[in-house]
Protein backbone atom coordinates (compact mmCIF):
# COMPACT_ATOMS: atom_id res chain seq x y z
CA UNK A 1 0.00 0.00 0.00
CA UNK A 2 1.35 3.74 -0.64
CA UNK A 3 0.14 6.48 0.76
CA UNK A 4 1.30 9.56 0.66
CA UNK A 5 0.65 12.91 2.43
CA UNK A 6 1.04 16.40 0.71
CA UNK A 7 0.17 19.82 2.89
CA UNK A 8 -0.27 22.61 0.65
CA UNK A 9 -1.60 26.54 1.68
CA UNK A 10 -2.69 24.63 5.07
CA UNK A 11 -4.74 21.42 3.49
CA UNK A 12 -3.30 18.03 3.97
CA UNK A 13 -4.20 15.10 1.26
CA UNK A 14 -3.90 11.87 2.24
CA UNK A 15 -3.97 9.53 -0.74
CA UNK A 16 -3.90 5.71 -0.26
CA UNK A 17 -3.33 3.05 -3.78
CA UNK A 18 -2.41 -0.48 -3.66
CA UNK A 19 -2.46 -0.69 -7.36
CA UNK A 20 -5.54 -2.66 -6.83
CA UNK A 21 -9.08 -2.46 -4.67
CA UNK A 22 -7.50 -0.70 -1.32
CA UNK A 23 -7.06 -3.62 1.10
CA UNK A 24 -6.08 -2.57 4.26
CA UNK A 25 -3.23 -4.78 6.27
CA UNK A 26 -2.18 -4.39 10.02
CA UNK A 27 1.34 -2.29 7.92
CA UNK A 28 -1.07 -0.17 5.51
CA UNK A 29 -3.69 0.67 8.62
CA UNK A 30 -0.25 1.67 10.86
CA UNK A 31 0.89 3.66 7.57
CA UNK A 32 -2.00 5.58 7.46
CA UNK A 33 -2.70 6.49 11.33
CA UNK A 34 0.57 7.79 10.91
CA UNK A 35 -0.29 9.70 7.90
CA UNK A 36 -3.18 11.06 9.88
CA UNK A 37 -1.36 12.11 12.86
CA UNK A 38 0.80 13.84 10.75
CA UNK A 39 -1.68 15.66 9.11
CA UNK A 40 -3.51 17.12 12.25
CA UNK A 41 -0.30 18.19 14.01
CA UNK A 42 0.71 20.38 10.56
CA UNK A 43 -2.49 21.26 8.76
CA UNK A 44 -6.07 22.95 8.69
CA UNK A 45 -7.92 21.09 7.36
CA UNK A 46 -7.83 17.25 5.75
CA UNK A 47 -8.45 15.45 2.68
CA UNK A 48 -8.44 11.24 2.32
CA UNK A 49 -8.53 9.97 -1.48
CA UNK A 50 -8.30 6.57 -2.49
CA UNK A 51 -7.42 5.56 -5.62
CA UNK A 52 -9.62 5.80 -9.15
CA UNK A 53 -12.38 3.21 -8.75
CA UNK A 54 -11.91 2.05 -5.18
CA UNK A 55 -11.83 4.54 -1.80
CA UNK A 56 -11.18 1.01 0.24
CA UNK A 57 -12.34 -2.37 -0.07
CA UNK A 58 -11.91 -3.12 3.25
CA UNK A 59 -9.84 -5.05 5.70
CA UNK A 60 -7.40 -8.14 4.21
CA UNK A 61 -9.58 -10.38 3.62
CA UNK A 62 -7.38 -13.76 3.72
CA UNK A 63 -6.61 -12.08 7.41
CA UNK A 64 -10.40 -11.51 8.67
CA UNK A 65 -11.59 -14.83 7.52
CA UNK A 66 -8.46 -16.79 8.51
CA UNK A 67 -8.21 -18.84 12.09
CA UNK A 68 -5.57 -16.74 13.68
CA UNK A 69 -7.97 -14.57 16.11
CA UNK A 70 -4.92 -12.51 17.37
CA UNK A 71 -4.45 -10.74 13.78
CA UNK A 72 -8.15 -10.62 13.19
CA UNK A 73 -8.56 -8.61 16.15
CA UNK A 74 -5.22 -6.51 15.79
CA UNK A 75 -6.66 -5.88 12.22
CA UNK A 76 -10.17 -4.96 13.38
CA UNK A 77 -8.83 -2.87 16.14
CA UNK A 78 -6.39 -0.87 14.47
CA UNK A 79 -8.70 0.07 11.43
CA UNK A 80 -11.80 0.70 14.33
CA UNK A 81 -9.24 2.90 15.96
CA UNK A 82 -8.55 5.12 13.01
CA UNK A 83 -11.92 5.55 12.60
CA UNK A 84 -11.75 7.14 16.37
CA UNK A 85 -9.58 9.55 15.29
CA UNK A 86 -10.95 10.52 12.36
CA UNK A 87 -14.53 11.14 14.12
CA UNK A 88 -12.71 12.78 17.16
CA UNK A 89 -10.58 14.94 15.09
CA UNK A 90 -11.04 18.67 15.93
CA UNK A 91 -10.16 19.55 11.89
CA UNK A 92 -12.22 19.39 9.16
CA UNK A 93 -11.74 16.29 7.52
CA UNK A 94 -13.40 15.84 4.08
CA UNK A 95 -13.43 12.27 2.02
CA UNK A 96 -12.97 12.15 -1.70
CA UNK A 97 -14.47 8.66 -2.20
CA UNK A 98 -12.91 7.97 -5.45
CA UNK A 99 -15.00 4.73 -6.15
CA UNK A 100 -15.64 1.45 -4.16
CA UNK A 101 -16.37 1.33 -0.15
CA UNK A 102 -17.07 -1.87 1.65
CA UNK A 103 -16.65 -2.65 5.44
CA UNK A 104 -13.84 -0.31 7.13
CA UNK A 105 -13.75 2.30 4.18
CA UNK A 106 -17.58 2.80 4.59
CA UNK A 107 -16.76 3.37 8.75
CA UNK A 108 -13.97 5.81 7.49
CA UNK A 109 -16.74 7.50 5.21
CA UNK A 110 -18.97 7.47 8.23
CA UNK A 111 -16.01 9.58 10.55
CA UNK A 112 -15.61 11.66 8.29
CA UNK A 113 -17.09 15.27 8.37
CA UNK A 114 -18.11 15.58 4.90
CA UNK A 115 -17.70 12.72 1.92
CA UNK A 116 -18.00 13.85 -1.72
CA UNK A 117 -18.70 10.64 -3.62
CA UNK A 118 -18.17 9.85 -7.43
CA UNK A 119 -21.63 9.43 -9.79
CA UNK A 120 -19.91 5.74 -11.61
CA UNK A 121 -20.63 1.76 -11.35
CA UNK A 122 -19.75 2.12 -7.93
CA UNK A 123 -20.85 -0.26 -4.81
CA UNK A 124 -21.29 0.37 -0.95
CA UNK A 125 -21.80 -2.34 1.64
CA UNK A 126 -21.16 -3.39 5.27
CA UNK A 127 -20.68 -7.28 4.70
CA UNK A 128 -20.05 -8.11 8.00
CA UNK A 129 -23.51 -9.94 8.65
CA UNK A 130 -22.85 -11.70 5.38
CA UNK A 131 -19.40 -13.62 6.43
CA UNK A 132 -20.87 -13.89 9.74
CA UNK A 133 -19.35 -11.00 11.28
CA UNK A 134 -21.20 -9.08 14.45
CA UNK A 135 -20.65 -5.45 15.08
CA UNK A 136 -19.55 -3.61 18.63
CA UNK A 137 -20.57 -0.70 20.16
CA UNK A 138 -17.64 1.50 18.43
CA UNK A 139 -19.68 1.07 15.25
CA UNK A 140 -23.00 1.30 16.29
CA UNK A 141 -21.70 4.89 17.14
CA UNK A 142 -20.70 5.87 13.85
CA UNK A 143 -24.53 3.92 12.08
CA UNK A 144 -25.81 6.22 14.59
CA UNK A 145 -24.26 8.98 13.80
CA UNK A 146 -24.73 9.54 9.95
CA UNK A 147 -26.99 6.34 8.43
CA UNK A 148 -30.52 7.44 7.44
CA UNK A 149 -32.81 5.12 10.19
CA UNK A 150 -34.86 3.97 7.03
CA UNK A 151 -31.59 1.93 6.14
CA UNK A 152 -30.46 0.54 9.78
CA UNK A 153 -32.00 -2.59 8.83
CA UNK A 154 -30.46 -2.90 5.36
CA UNK A 155 -27.76 -1.69 5.65
CA UNK A 156 -26.70 -3.09 9.07
CA UNK A 157 -28.40 -6.10 9.67
CA UNK A 158 -28.93 -7.49 5.89
CA UNK A 159 -25.81 -6.29 4.51
CA UNK A 160 -27.58 -3.92 1.29
CA UNK A 161 -25.59 -3.30 -1.41
CA UNK A 162 -25.89 0.23 -2.55
CA UNK A 163 -24.93 2.10 -5.87
CA UNK A 164 -23.85 5.80 -5.26
CA UNK A 165 -27.31 7.38 -5.41
CA UNK A 166 -28.22 4.86 -3.15
CA UNK A 167 -24.92 5.65 -0.70
CA UNK A 168 -26.28 9.30 -0.31
CA UNK A 169 -30.02 8.19 0.61
CA UNK A 170 -28.44 6.25 2.94
CA UNK A 171 -26.22 8.31 4.66
CA UNK A 172 -22.76 6.90 3.17
CA UNK A 173 -21.76 9.96 1.58
CA UNK A 174 -23.37 13.51 1.58
CA UNK A 175 -23.55 14.24 -2.43
CA UNK A 176 -21.87 12.73 -5.68
CA UNK A 177 -19.88 14.21 -8.59
CA UNK A 178 -18.56 13.14 -11.81
CA UNK A 179 -16.06 10.12 -12.07
CA UNK A 180 -12.81 11.61 -11.26
CA UNK A 181 -13.76 14.87 -9.80
CA UNK A 182 -14.18 13.88 -5.95
CA UNK A 183 -10.49 14.89 -5.02
CA UNK A 184 -10.93 18.01 -6.93
CA UNK A 185 -14.23 19.05 -4.93
CA UNK A 186 -12.95 17.66 -2.04
CA UNK A 187 -9.65 19.65 -2.05
CA UNK A 188 -12.32 22.82 -2.74
CA UNK A 189 -14.69 22.18 -0.01
CA UNK A 190 -11.58 21.23 2.86
CA UNK A 191 -10.20 24.80 1.97
CA UNK A 192 -13.32 26.75 2.15
CA UNK A 193 -13.92 24.87 5.43
CA UNK A 194 -10.15 25.54 6.75
CA UNK A 195 -11.54 29.47 6.51
CA UNK A 196 -13.77 29.20 10.05
CA UNK A 197 -12.65 30.03 13.21
CA UNK A 198 -10.43 26.68 13.88
CA UNK A 199 -11.59 26.64 17.99
CA UNK A 200 -15.11 27.11 17.30
CA UNK A 201 -15.08 24.86 14.44
CA UNK A 202 -13.59 22.16 16.96
CA UNK A 203 -15.56 22.67 19.85
CA UNK A 204 -19.24 22.70 17.86
CA UNK A 205 -17.94 19.40 16.36
CA UNK A 206 -16.67 17.54 19.16
CA UNK A 207 -19.64 18.82 21.60
CA UNK A 208 -21.72 17.37 19.31
CA UNK A 209 -20.27 14.32 19.33
CA UNK A 210 -18.44 13.71 22.96
CA UNK A 211 -21.42 11.12 23.91
CA UNK A 212 -20.33 8.69 21.01
CA UNK A 213 -16.24 8.82 21.27
CA UNK A 214 -16.85 8.17 24.69
CA UNK A 215 -18.34 4.70 23.83
CA UNK A 216 -15.82 4.21 21.22
CA UNK A 217 -12.73 4.88 23.49
CA UNK A 218 -14.44 2.03 25.95
CA UNK A 219 -15.17 0.04 22.98
CA UNK A 220 -11.95 0.32 21.34
CA UNK A 221 -9.89 -0.16 24.98
CA UNK A 222 -8.43 3.28 25.04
Amino acid sequence: MEISLDITDGIAHIRFDDGKKNSFNLDAIQDLTAAFEEAEAGAQAIVLSGRPGSFCAGFHLPTMMGDDMDAIRALGLSGGRLALRMYQCGKPLVAACTGHAFTIGCFWLLASDTRIGENGRFKFSMIETQVGMSFTPWSLTLFEAKLSKRHYTAAVVQSKVYDPQGAVDAGFLDELVNEGESTAKALEAAAALAQFPAGAYAANKLAMRQDGIAVMKRDLGL
